[in-house]
């Protein structure tokens, strides 16, 4: 561990770091960068994992280590601007020790998924700027340009990229796989002396693949998200250096390459549908990218379009859908590893602030260079995207011993602000009905530094701190762990309450059934995903665990009697965690054999529904209903002379009838044929 105060402008705390973290750093120094060079490479020599306090040398330190011939593990954490350049500096000891203890924890990557793109780009556009990127690329490329509306670009001496005309193009796909659909397609005249005309336009739709594509027309994107959608570029055509950039990266995207699987997907869990009824959408609903698709009884999400925004993950209910990029195990150890050692060296009143690895990072350095810096008291908390924060982390923080947390959002993540915000509002209305601070979370999205500094130091001064709850072990069960934080803030709460009403929607809560109408029909406990709603093997009982509730309403669509409600509400007895009989009977025997196979009430209502239909005519076929299986088909062989037989067959209607008049309206009239 080599740690500096690069050159005396960030104030070192060797004692303090050592209290947090239980050992003292390695070496000390003011420019390890420079005249200290020889002290790291003393230790590379040694091929020991080493970690170095500074991010901006990063560079300089993997060249030496290469040329050393350094095979250990070499890592780097950025204790300067998240924590000595600021004016509170010389008190952020106990944070420098934080980063450092979660700088060396060993955190898996996700798995990948292959990506192959051939370069063939589809350039789209509607002047001159279209023209010339498509030429530019065409020298390295397969390059095919369309132009749109009344294009006017002169013809060209030398065709070097096929030029078409159309009115419409709509795609599907990413990179290495769109799938374009282009209305009137002309090609461009040979002929074509002044300016480019072309041949008259196909009258159907002409489709195409390409693995990129180029949208110059400065108009509506064709996808939702363009900024989300990799290998989709619409930079604006009037800014030059905006579209020279995107030039640079369209020539690096040819070859093989991999990203990440950001999320998995477990449907034995989820709560879409069941037996064609849909009950949650919530990831369909919040997929700013268009990954996600219904498919059968679950989900589907395409790891070629996903984004790694964590929307999904981040409002799933049941976990479902979890992020692994890291997995929630992985990063609630990290959470609690700053947190506690953060108050291991005496830090008090902890901010938990989480950022991205861009926007976030580029805005904490900015701050630290140019104005206050980072409080003591904030702690960053760097996540590849903050859609993946759901109620679980924020909770979980709290327990680990934040007093609050902020999440310091782009501007540009509007898709997923609506999502966060209510998993935010849910969070506070929880913690503020236990008697915590209401304002536990909330997002930053500010884009000036200098607004973003001053909200920084005003929400550093504003937390209060609080009781602490007892720390329990990271798990990936998104569910089991939002249980053990309820329970453990609920033991320590300042104002503990039994009972929180909450919002429709919320992925709490219990079911109000109708006892008198239920049959014990049992349908709702066969498409409840969670087993919150659950039978008794061989007895016809209906019994509900209500943690295991996430409000889906899969039950009441099922419900065939309509006598199931949902009611949100968080409940913190033992009557939540407790299996709860919600409905029992006693089994209806068969009235030939004596074997039990339904209950008393559904014998009834299905006998009362039957009464009338013509497959029951009279008292002993209505008595069928009340056997089982087997001697219900043993008393038909026995009573009826040809089971089989069907009533008398109609006579066929003829066009003759009809004209001879003999077809009346009238039902009751006998001589209707």
């Amino acid at each position: 561990m080599l740690i500096c105060d690069c050159e005396g402008t960030s104030a070192l705390d060797p004692q303090t770091i050592e209290k947090a973290i239980g050992r003292k750093p390695d070496f000390c120094g003011t420019q390890l960068c420079r005249q200290q060079l020889a002290d790291v490479q003393t230790r590379l020599a040694k091929n020991d994992p080493l970690l170095i306090g500074c991010i901006q040398e990063a560079p300089l330190f993997r060249e030496t280590a290469d040329d050393d011939g350094f095979h250990g593990d070499l890592r780097f954490v950025n204790i300067r601007e998240k924590a000595g350049w600021s004016r509170d500096g010389a008190a952020a000891g106990a944070k420098m020790g934080a980063l450092i203890a979660e700088a060396m924890l060993d955190v898996p990557g996700p798995h990948a998924v292959p990506v192959t793109s051939g370069g063939v780009v589809m350039v789209i556009g509607r002047d001159d700027v279209a023209f010339d990127a498509a030429r530019r690329l065409g020298e390295r490329m397969d390059v095919t340009l369309l132009l749109e509306g009344n294009a006017s670009v002169l013809a060209p001496r030398t065709v070097d990229v096929p030029i078409f005309h159309f009115s419409a193009v709509r795609a599907l796909g990413h990179l290495g796989r769109f799938e374009v659909e282009i209305d009137n397609l002309a090609a461009m005249k040979p002929s074509s002396r002044n300016e480019i005309v072309f041949d008259p336009a196909a009258p159907s739709m002409t489709r195409s693949q390409c693995d990129i594509i180029l949208d110059l027309r400065g108009g509506t994107p064709i996808f939702a998200a363009p900024d989300k959608r990799e290998g989709y570029f619409n930079p604006d055509p009037k800014d030059p250096a905006s579209v020279a950039y995107v030039l640079f990266d369209i020539i690096d995207l040819v070859g093989e390459f991999e990203k990440p699987r950001y999320v998995e997907y477990d449907e034995a869990i989820c709560a879409h549908a069941r037996n064609g009824i849909v009950g949650c959408t919530r990831c369909l609903d919040n997929c700013p990218a268009g990954a996600i698709t219904p498919e059968g009884e679950g989900i589907k999400i395409d790891p070629q379009i996903c984004a790694g925004c964590g929307a999904c993950a981040g409002v799933c209910p049941t976990g479902a859908v979890s992020y692994a990029m890291p997995r929630s195990e992985a990063l609630l150890l990290r959470m609690r590893t700053l947190l506690q050692t953060y108050e291991a060296g005496g830090g008090k009143r902890g901010v938990l602030l989480f950022h991205d690895g861009d926007f976030g990072e580029e805005m904490i350095a900015t701050i630290a260079r140019h104005y206050d810096g980072l409080p003591a008291n904030v702690l960053p908390f760097a996540v590849n995207a903050l859609g993946q924060c759901g109620l679980d982390t924020l909770l979980a923080a709290r327990v680990y011993g934040a007093v609050g947390c902020l999440l310091l959002a782009p501007p540009r993540m509007t898709d997923e602000l609506a999502a966060l915000g209510d998993t935010i509002a849910l969070s506070n209305h929880i913690m503020a009905a236990l008697g915590y601070p209401e304002s536990h979370a909330r997002i930053m999205a500010e884009a000036d530094p200098e607004e973003a500094n001053k909200q920084l130091w005003a929400a550093a001064a504003d937390v209060i701190d609080g009781p602490r709850a007892a720390a329990f072990e990271p798990i990936d069960e998104k569910r089991t762990v939002l249980n053990l934080a309820l329970t453990a803030l609920h033991r320590v709460a300042p104002e503990p309450r039994d009972e929180i009403p909450l919002a429709d929607g919320a992925p709490f809560g219990t079911v109000e059934i109708d006892v008198d109408g239920c049959t014990l029909c049992l349908a709702c406990t066969n498409t409840c995903p969670t087993n919150a709603l659950r039978d008794t093997p061989n007895y016809p009982r209906l019994n509900f665990v209500e943690t295991a509730c996430v409000q889906c309403g899969l039950c009441v669509s099922t419900c065939p009697e309509k006598v199931i409600k949902l009611q949100p509400r968080l409940l913190f007895t033992g009557a939540a965690r407790n299996t709860r009989v919600i409905k029992e009977e006693e089994p209806f025997d068969c009235i030939r054999c004596g074997t039990p196979f339904a209950t008393k009430s559904m014998i009834e209502t299905v006998t009362k529904k039957m009464s009338a239909h013509s497959m029951f005519p009279n008292s002993q076929a209505l008595q069928r209903l009340q056997m089982c299986g087997d001697c219900r088909i043993i008393d038909m062989a026995e009573t009826d002379t040809n089971p089989m037989a069907a009533g008398a067959r109609p006579k066929p209607r003829t066009t003759d009838d009809y004209l001879r008049g003999l077809i009346t309206d009238d039902p009751d009239d006998d001589t209707n044929p």
